[in-house]
């Protein structure tokens, strides 16, 4: 089961997360061949880290809470709360499976819809394709119901990063600067 993990940082807290600095990793490390995606977002100055995402294939929603709760920065305070969610990956890849690399041409973002009932985006959007990194719906624990879509996508700005989800279809989108994270 895939599941979609978006850690946001308290405010302040960036000395705190900068001293769990390899704590931080050598949990990660423990989950390197399940994870699908990873990386910190970024404030708008580009540089105050903002949350950390994470996409990790786990047995079950158990699994997925010891991985989002027991993370080391989590446990410590640098985090304020944590998107926790069943996702399908629907480009059936890994972030270090993206033709366009971890740096080729255009700024990435984690692009957030949110919502309740009918699904929206359910499909790859076509034209966007070579653009993501990673693309699914959020889901409930047991897979049924819909609550949103998460992306990662390189685009040239925001606004063309929010573009990949269809206008008028979520309660909020957030959209946020993201860079590949991990040490592969």
């Amino acid at each position: 089961m895939e599941f979609f993990c978006y850690h946001r940082d308290r405010p302040g807290s960036l000395p705190l997360r900068e001293e769990l600095g390899e704590e931080h990793w050598s949990y990660m490390d423990r989950y390197a061949k399940r994870l699908i995606a990873r990386g910190p977002t970024f404030a708008d100055d580009g540089e105050t880290p903002t949350g950390s995402v994470h996409i990790v294939d786990l047995p079950d929603p158990a699994a997925a809470r010891a991985f989002a709760f027991d993370e080391p920065n989590q446990q410590a305070g640098v985090y304020r709360d944590v998107l926790l969610r069943r996702w399908h990956n629907v480009l059936g890849r890994t972030m270090w499976d993206f033709p366009g690399g971890r740096t080729g041409g255009g700024n990435r973002y984690l692009v957030l819809g949110l919502g309740a009932g009918r699904p929206a985006d359910p499909d790859v959007p076509a034209a966007d394709r070579d653009e993501l990194i990673a693309y699914g719906p959020l889901l409930s624990d047991d897979g049924t119901a819909w609550l949103g879509t998460a992306a990662l996508v390189r685009a040239p700005d925001r606004g063309t990063a929010r573009a990949v989800l269809a206008p008028d279809r979520y309660a909020v989108v957030e959209v946020h600067d993201w860079e590949f994270g991990g040490r592969r």
